[in-house]
């Protein structure tokens, strides 16, 4: 009983000292349309923490196909054809959860952390990241820096890479409260990296420079080299951005921003394969049930992981209710072992969303998404019949390099019941173009409803 009361008592003392001190992101609807935090003026009054949680729980109905479903496709290893999509049916999927912990830790000077209670990939409780903020310097007395932190904010530690402005709108495990539509881009650019930021924010004009260890996590293993490819050293990742962001009257709010990110070889960079909670569309395109293993569904990584540069251009509109994003994106580099020279993807995707409604609790919205990215050539692999089995044992021929296209357009529309409670559906329609014809995205498609019920304090 004792220790009981005691656990009550603690709860309830960082419930009492809770607060939004206004230097992290809401992560309710206040939260939307917020990118690089703006400045703001801090006090400390002792140390404050500030708990929050999100939560997504969806409900599909989606079908897929692929040229295999007529035996066209047909591509058999031991006997399994490795083409034949996985069968799946209409019913809620797998509930994901976040947990947030803010901590103010002196006068502008603040801690997060994000926990993954629950996602896709990771089915148990783990840490996402997290990160020491500046936006003061309490312990250095001098003026000058007083007032370049007056327009400054630094990072450091683990956190999202702030490369361009899509990840301020994407899903994030149980957070989906930013994102007007049910998954992110179809090469979906997010990873968290150690490293340390600074971003600067002068009269709407907005400079960022980071540098990170181009890896989801630090790593000290040396990777033997690879004759014409990487020398197998982890190297740092670099990245920038400018841009102007200004709310010209009442009505008018304009951002535009270009953004790169540079790594020479980070053996295993993760910048289109960071995210450790999975995609909101389960089972699609795969020839297994939805598990952690294969758990980004309808996405797809070029696979840039060792030498990468990759630019990025963003443009945000929005007047009285109606919202543009558009996202321009070119991305060159290679993996660790490919020495046949460098590859690479490029990405468009624009969006229009209209909110409406007092305080605009409800939107509808249309997305277009289109990718264009250069496939490796890939070695036969000899196919290995089982016992009693003489036919149709074909392998895996040798594929030649190509360039593959995929293109998504996706409606949606959402209501907020509450600035914490939100729900939202959407249909979606994906094709796969250009594929080589031994592979299981030749001729595929998927389409259907997705829908969201979301919690976010």
């Amino acid at each position: 009983m004792k220790m009981k009361k005691s656990i009550l008592t603690v709860a309830a003392a960082l419930l009492l000292c809770s607060t939004t001190f206004g230097q992290f992101r809401a992560t309710d609807k206040t939260g939307i349309n917020v990118f690089e935090m703006p400045k703001t003026e801090t006090q400390f009054n002792g140390i404050k923490v500030d708990l929050g949680g999100s939560f997504t729980q969806g409900y599909q109905t989606l079908d897929h196909s692929n040229a295999d479903a007529n035996g066209a496709n047909k591509r058999l290893v031991a006997g399994v054809d490795q083409n034949l999509l996985t069968p799946i049916i209409s019913n809620f999927n797998l509930a994901a959860a976040n947990l947030y912990l803010n901590t103010q830790l002196a006068d502008g000077v603040a801690l997060n952390l994000t926990m993954y209670l629950a996602s896709r990939h990771h089915n148990e409780t783990w840490v996402k990241g997290g990160y020491i903020q500046f936006d003061k310097v309490p312990f250095i007395h001098l003026d000058m820096l007083d007032n370049l932190m007056k327009y400054t904010t630094v990072k450091v530690g683990e956190f999202d890479v702030n490369y361009g402005d899509a990840h301020f709108r994407r899903s994030d495990g149980g957070n989906t409260i930013y994102n007007p539509f049910i998954e992110n881009y179809i090469m979906d650019e997010f990873s968290t990296e150690v490293g340390a930021e600074a971003d600067f924010q002068y009269k709407g004009f907005l400079g960022v420079a980071g540098i990170t260890d181009g890896e989801l996590k630090g790593d000290i293993n040396y990777v033997a080299p690879t004759p014409g490819a990487s020398n197998g050293v982890h190297k740092p990742a670099f990245l920038a951005k400018v841009g102007y962001d200004k709310q010209l009257n009442e009505d008018l709010r304009v951002r535009l921003t270009g953004s790169v990110y540079y790594t020479a070889g980070s053996v295993a960079n993760t910048l289109f394969g960071g995210d450790r909670t999975g995609s909101n569309y389960f089972g699609v395109i795969d020839i297994n049930p939805p598990s952690t293993s294969n758990a980004f569904s309808g996405r797809y990584n070029p696979g840039l992981t060792d030498k990468l540069t990759t630019a990025m251009g963003n443009l945000f509109v929005k007047c009285h209710g109606l919202e543009w994003f558009t996202t321009i994106e070119s991305a060159k580099g290679r993996a660790l072992r490919e020495t046949t020279g460098e590859r690479t993807a490029n990405q468009f995707a624009t969006d229009l969303v209209y909110r409406f409604g007092k305080d605009e609790n409800f939107w509808v919205g249309g997305r277009y998404n289109t990718l264009s990215a250069d496939v490796p050539p890939s070695a036969a692999v000899a196919a290995v019949a089982p016992v009693g089995t003489t036919k149709e044992t074909t392998g895996v021929p040798a594929i030649a390099a190509y360039t593959g296209k995929i293109n998504r357009w996706a409606v949606s529309a959402g209501w907020f019941l509450t600035k914490n409670v939100m729900t939202k559906v959407e249909y979606v329609n994906q094709d796969y173009k250009n594929f080589a014809t031994s592979t299981i995205y030749n001729g595929a498609n998927f389409k259907g409803f997705v829908l969201q019920a979301v919690v976010g304090f």
